[in-house]
């Protein structure tokens, strides 16, 4: 028996949108990574993008629990002495909502020119609107957390 692999006709693309209000960003981000990349369909191959477009609305409005929001630092880099810039989660979100989310969701992805063309395909919004009205997304729910997880223990 061959393996199977999905010619570029035979990869059907869909739109998803998800609303991002009240989600865990890390959750919300391997969920979307999981769309980008094609892992929910069967026909799913490592090396090729099988994944779908994903858009994320109401990104200022992800959540992260404890002291993480003071303490996660997302760091750049221009690559000159005193170059490295450091920026914690509540300042990310202030300046750039969409911008904390792009970074879990490519952090998730393969380090590679698949990994690029990936990302191209996650279009994020701060709002409640979004311009991609025409592609006809489905909507695309993330349950709020596990019903099969065992009860924390006190």
């Amino acid at each position: 028996m061959k393996t199977y692999t999905p010619k570029p006709g035979d990869i059907a693309r869909g739109w998803w949108v998800i609303d991002g209000e009240g989600q865990h960003l890390g959750r919300l981000a391997s969920e979307v990574a999981k769309l980008l990349r094609g892992k929910h369909k069967p026909m799913f191959t490592p090396f090729l993008d099988t994944g779908d477009f994903v858009i994320v609305v109401n990104a200022e409005k992800i959540v992260i629990t404890g002291k993480k929001p003071q303490q996660q630092v997302y760091y750049r880099y221009s690559g000159y002495p005193g170059g490295l810039k450091a920026r914690t989660f509540e300042e990310m979100r202030e300046r750039n909502p969409a911008k904390a989310l792009e970074l879990a969701v490519k952090g998730m992805l393969p380090k590679n020119r698949l990994g690029d063309a990936l990302q191209g395909k996650l279009k994020v919004y701060a709002g409640a609107s979004h311009p991609h009205a025409a592609q006809q997304p489905q909507v695309f729910t993330i349950s709020p957390g596990r019903s099969d997880a065992p009860a924390a223990k006190s």
